[in-house]
């Protein structure tokens, strides 16, 4: 029986296992056979994070689709729309409680009316009424916008920020590390050094934060590895990054999609997305352990495929997203605790509950239904 052998060299094996995998080590993996990467990737998971694979029963509140920012990519902002109360938030909070969450993600934009000072009353309120909920909030933008306009420092906001309760940073807003693609995509955004200052910072005075890439635009091949790349070295210097999370970029709905779909370009390809998320676990292994296939994005059974090229987490329940679901997102907004344990237990592997900073917690519920909040059963019964 003939059997091909591999094509990879060995030296370029060698030094993927020793965290020290070179740009041009990457894109010769690339350009090989992606079943011969996705076997190195897979491998390189084992060695990490072993079987398991975690999942965190969260939710997203969005606290205001009102932002003055001019994204490309965005189908969600509007300049004239709501800004929940703070009583409105402790709600949403609360329900997420009750339905078993152990985490609530704050997501914003950034408006004149949203200053850290409002954050900071967030923050503080849900720790107040809920102190074991874990809050992962704000972006590196939204830091600095909300600084920026209550006059206060980068570093004096994430102090305050910390002080107040906030578990973890999110690592939006990062999109593509390159000032080249960001003047296309995000002018308005903050550039890549603010980016990597104000993240630096944050870990630097003990705020947790992911990593993300948001790809398939405007960016090159070359420039989506420089992005991993570059969480690899902050990764070295700090230590403070819990996961890389790629995020594949929607082109419905926005104005980079409407270009780019008129020229006969589209979203990135299932292989592409495995791909990504392999040569990530590659390149960062040894430096970040967790790297995540985002089912909102990838969609449940591609998720799950991308258990064997290097994930080891499926994100969060969410219960709802309404940023992808804008940009045409079609896998829906809530995944239950027992709709994961499936998925993972039929990819062969080991599930964890986990908490923000990927700690393990015990599932709180143990029937499927009574983890679906009633506003995610109505969505469900609508689409049937």
């Amino acid at each position: 029986m003939y059997t091909k052998k591999p094509t990879t060299p060995e030296d370029v094996i060698e030094r993927a296992y020793q965290g020290k995998c070179t740009r041009e080590d990457a894109l010769l993996l690339l350009e090989g056979n992606p079943f011969e990467l996705f076997e190195l990737a897979n491998d390189l998971r084992a060695s990490t994070a072993g079987d398991t694979v975690s999942y965190v029963v969260n939710r997203n509140i969005y606290i205001t689709n009102k932002c003055v920012g001019n994204c490309g990519f965005c189908a969600y902002r509007t300049e004239k729309g709501y800004i929940l109360s703070v009583d409105e938030i402790l709600k949403k909070a609360g329900d997420a409680k009750r339905a078993g969450a152990v985490e609530v993600c704050i997501q914003g934009g950034y408006t004149p009316e949203a200053d850290m000072e409002f954050y900071l009353e967030i923050i503080e309120s849900i720790k107040a009424e809920f102190p074991d909920l874990c809050i992962h909030a704000l972006s590196s933008m939204e830091v600095n916008y909300a600084a920026g306009i209550s006059g206060m420092s980068v570093e004096e906001a994430l102090s305050r920020l910390k002080k107040s309760g906030l578990d973890s940073l999110t690592g939006t807003s990062a999109e593509i590390l390159s000032d080249r693609v960001r003047k296309i995509i995000c002018p308005s955004k903050i550039n890549t050094r603010q980016w990597i200052d104000t993240i630096t910072a944050a870990h630097k005075i003990g705020i947790s934060t992911n990593a993300t890439i948001m790809y398939g635009h405007v960016e090159t091949l070359e420039e989506r590895l420089d992005h991993v790349f570059t969480i690899r070295e902050i990764q070295k210097e700090t230590g403070g990054f819990t996961e890389l999370i790629p995020m594949s970029f929607l082109p419905y709905n926005n104005p980079i999609g409407e270009k780019m779909l008129a020229s006969g370009k589209f979203p990135s390809t299932g292989l592409e997305d495995l791909q990504l998320i392999a040569i990530s676990r590659v390149i960062l292994h040894s430096h970040v352990k967790n790297i995540q296939a985002t089912w909102v994005k990838l969609g449940k059974k591609l998720a799950q495929v991308a258990l064997m090229c290097g994930a080891n987490d499926l994100g969060g329940t969410l219960m709802e997203d309404q940023i992808s679901t804008a940009s045409g997102g079609s896998h829906g907004e809530y995944v239950s605790p027992a709709e994961f344990e499936w998925m993972i237990k039929g990819a062969g592997r080991v599930p964890m509950q986990r908490d923000t900073l990927y700690r393990k917690v015990e599932p709180r519920f143990s029937g499927q239904d009574s983890l679906i909040p009633d506003y995610a059963k109505a969505k469900i019964v609508s689409r049937e």
